[in-house]
């Protein structure tokens, strides 16, 4: 699409759940912005997948670090969803669709 912000807005509201491969900055801005649109009620509440437990191991950590400090509930984490490979993605969407 030629406008990425009507990307991200199309994404968001078709979406039935959000599967994040391993990546970088831009990885985590959209993981990010996925969470806090689903925290603040903005879109409805969607499976978010990040995909390679072991890639995201150091991040996940972090957000229970957060949660710890109170900076976030557990109802916060609990809208990640760790997954190890393809077929277990394609087995949550199947289950929330």
């Amino acid at each position: 699409m030629r406008y990425f912000f009507v990307r991200k807005v199309l994404f968001a509201r078709y979406a039935v759940g959000f599967v994040f491969l391993p990546g970088g900055f831009g990885t985590l801005d959209e993981l990010s912005e996925v969470l806090v649109l689903i925290q603040t009620e903005k879109v409805h509440p969607f499976p978010v997948f990040p995909l390679d437990r072991g890639y995201w191991e150091g991040l996940l950590s972090w957000m229970a670090f957060l949660e710890d400090q109170g900076a976030i509930g557990p109802q916060d984490l609990a809208l990640l969803t760790p997954l190890d490979t393809p077929e277990e993605v394609v087995a949550a969407l199947k289950a929330v669709s």
